[in-house]
């Protein structure tokens, strides 16, 4: 399903794609992404007939969403050059 946007939301992140973003820009995009797009803190269970396939694609968004938290609160001390 396409995600629900307002203007505000695709200025921000067409300038954060732009290496111009605002600071405000900047954290209305990562929240964006994280909570509209990746839906990290909805449920993913999709029941019905497609329900097994719904939820696995949900559950890919959600991974996505959790993958870029973990990374944005790792700490940088723990890594290295060679750290995947």
């Amino acid at each position: 399903m396409p995600v629900k946007y307002v203007k505000a939301d695709v200025v921000a992140l067409q300038a954060w794609s732009r290496g111009e973003a605002t600071p405000d820009q900047q954290k209305r995009s990562a929240e964006f992404i994280i909570d509209t797009i990746c839906d990290r803190t909805g449920m993913s269970y999709r029941p019905g007939p497609d329900g097994a396939r719904d939820t696995a694609f949900a559950e890919g968004r959600r991974f996505v969403g959790n993958q870029i938290v973990k990374l944005v609160n790792f700490p940088i001390s723990k890594l290295n050059e060679d750290t995947k």
